[in-house]
């Protein structure tokens, strides 16, 4: 039967009134919380408030610097992970390593980093593993070796003093190399008891000699269960007659000693401090009792030995209640546990993806429409798109989340902010790789605007024409045009010598690559092109009609050149544009709105451009009738 969640934490936050009505907001990674004016009573006064928005950040050690090695490398591991679909187990064995190699390092959060090792080392042996009886048993011992390791430095402590039997620890470090079966160094110390104490030589030699003969299945070991079990018992009976005859009355210590071989429970339980825990006890208690245990049976041992260890003075940590449903072979509620018990989606999410990879998972699908891994991945990955540079990892958490992963990326690559263009480039590089349009196009408009706002006109122009926005890459070519008119030069002519096809995005853009091609022809003395180009803008009504005047003072010069450019029937077409521009003027009235100065600027310019075309028109005439008479 699924156990029941409990009532959630309550989270206090400082300076905040929890009588007062709270105001909150959700966001893909916090929360922000404040204050409201809203009063129940309706006659009560108003009294000031707290004046502060507090955010409230759901995964708080994405900000760990300590713990950014961590989930760069196992990014990586999972990421290769996902691409290696053959020898899981290899892999997975690799991983796990890996983890617990990067996890040591830390030592400011050693304790919680050592609980998720111990977990993760477990998960591998039970459910990855999945040894049978015999081996299943040194597998434990050496998860028991590897998360108690007090005695490897107790051990050095010992043997760096001149006399090791006569060290105060010196029993006590016996008693736990036994507890955790490494029996050859414990003969080895009872060795150098014997040498230092010949009284209890003697004892010494023949509890050394039941340690050497103790029964177990090595893993090189061809024998089989019934033959271990069989010797075992011959083993087991020597020990007691030794016990019943008093063999080891003399030294208080032995006689403890061979009792705990002999699985004596009220022996373990008198070294509680050795044993530290009561997964030690566990194993200690199934090395010394039930060495062949069967997979099947192992939470009875385990429920057992935590009542006993426990006996009634306290109750189950969070960790013991993990690795209790770890014994009890209860995948699910492994992971339910320690979603609830550990502080970041990181542990979960990358044992739920192993678990998945092994085929243990296929049975448990989600009623919102992800399975179990997918939906922790995605909490993982949700986390590290809070942090300012870890957002780049959870990219690939994305990417390997087939169902909701996709629209995931979408929605929180949106909420990244772009501070540099460096970072910009990085989300617009990722974005085109999976051709997510939209984003890049919302990318591309966000930097066009930023460009414009610092008046960075290339570059707005570059990014408009990137995103294929044309409104924004007419407005930009506005601003060109406008440029020009105050500055009487253009800014950026690489870019808008090299439009290219892009021109064609827009009337306005298309016009502000063919001015500027105007412009060269002019600089190249290549009169009779530019006349032509410079008529077809305005005849087609490609150029915006603020800008006529500007493109029909650069027709002056080339009026005023010895030789005949423009012919007698596109000196009519200037003429008809500069009539209709001014007569279009005076019908707005705008001459009235100007200063008188502009005004009269403005007239000179019609003045000088009237007797240029009148010029004009009467030389082309001229030669044009020259030309038909000859």
């Amino acid at each position: 039967m699924e156990e029941l969640d409990g009532d959630p934490a309550v989270t206090l936050i400082p300076g905040v009134n929890s009588k007062k009505q709270i105001c909150f907001d959700w966001g893909p990674g916090e929360m922000l919380v404040c204050e409201t004016a809203f009063n129940k009573k309706e006659k009560s006064e108003m009294v000031p408030g707290c004046p502060f928005i507090h955010i409230i950040r759901k995964d708080v050690d994405v900000y760990s610097k300590i713990l950014r090695k961590l989930f760069n490398e196992s990014h990586g591991i999972f990421v290769g992970l996902q691409r290696i679909e053959e020898e899981l187990t290899g892999k997975s064995r690799k991983a796990a390593a890996k983890d617990q190699a990067s996890g040591r390092q830390f030592s400011s959060q050693v304790s919680i980093l050592s609980a998720m090792e111990l977990i993760w080392n477990l998960c591998e042996i039970l459910f990855i593993e999945v040894a049978p009886a015999g081996p299943l048993l040194l597998h434990l011992l050496d998860w028991v070796r590897l998360h108690v390791c007090e005695v490897d430095s107790l051990l050095a402590d010992v043997l760096g003093t001149g006399n090791p039997s006569k060290h105060e620890s010196f029993w006590n470090l016996v008693t736990i190399l036994v507890l955790q079966g490494r029996l050859d160094e414990a003969r080895q110390m009872l060795s150098r008891e014997a040498d230092a104490n010949p009284a209890s030589a003697d004892m010494c030699r023949i509890l050394g000699d039941l340690m050497r003969t103790m029964p177990i299945l090595s893993p090189g070991n061809t024998q089989t269960l019934t033959e271990l079990e069989l010797k075992w018992q011959h083993w087991r009976e020597e020990c007691e007659r030794h016990l019943q005859d008093n063999t080891f009355a003399a030294s208080p210590a032995l006689e403890s000693l061979c009792k705990i071989m002999l699985g004596d429970e009220a022996a373990l339980l008198e070294q509680k401090e050795l044993l530290n825990n009561w997964y030690h006890f566990l194993v200690t208690r199934l090395l010394y009792s039930h060495p062949t245990v069967k997979p099947i049976d192992l939470h009875f041992y385990a429920q057992s030995s935590l009542d006993m260890f426990l006996g009634g003075e306290s109750s189950p940590e969070p960790l013991d209640n993990i690795l209790m449903a770890a014994f009890e072979f209860d995948i699910h509620q492994v992971i339910k546990e320690c979603s609830i018990a550990l502080s970041n989606w990181w542990f979960v999410a990358h044992l739920t993806d192993l678990l998945d990879h092994c085929r243990l998972l296929q049975s448990h699908n989600l009623y919102f429409g992800s399975n179990m891994r997918e939906f922790l991945l995605l909490e993982y990955a949700s986390g590290l798109f809070s942090h300012h540079s870890l957002w780049q990892l959870g990219v690939d958490y994305f990417d390997h989340c087939p169902e909701l992963g996709r629209v995931s990326l979408e929605l929180h690559i949106e909420r990244i902010p772009l501070n540099t263009e460096q970072k910009a480039l990085k989300v617009l590089r990722i974005c085109e790789q999976r051709q997510m349009t939209e984003q890049v196009r919302s990318i591309c408009k966000i930097l066009a605007m930023k460009s414009v706002r610092n008046n960075r006109l290339g570059s707005a122009l570059s990014w408009s024409i990137r995103a294929k926005d044309a409104a924004f890459a007419t407005l930009v070519s506005d601003r060109f045009l406008r440029d020009y008119c105050e500055r009487g030069c253009f800014s950026d002519l690489d870019l808008i010598d090299n439009l290219g096809p892009a021109m064609m995005l827009s009337d306005r853009l298309t016009f502000l690559g063919k001015y500027r091609e105007f412009h060269r022809l002019y600089g190249e003395k290549r009169f009779s092109d530019a006349s032509s180009l410079l008529l077809s803008l305005m005849t087609s009504q490609i150029a915006p009609r603020s800008f006529w005047m500007t493109l029909l003072t650069d027709a002056l010069p080339l009026l005023e050149q010895k030789q005949v450019i423009f012919s007698a029937e596109q000196t009519y077409e200037l003429m008809r544009c500069l009539e209709d521009l001014t007569s279009r003027r005076l019908e707005c009235g705008e001459p009235d709105a100007q200063k008188p100065q502009d005004d009269d600027i403005e007239t000179t310019k019609v003045e000088m451009l009237r007797l240029a075309l009148a010029r004009n028109l009467a030389r082309a005439i001229i030669k044009e009738g020259s030309l038909e008479g000859s």
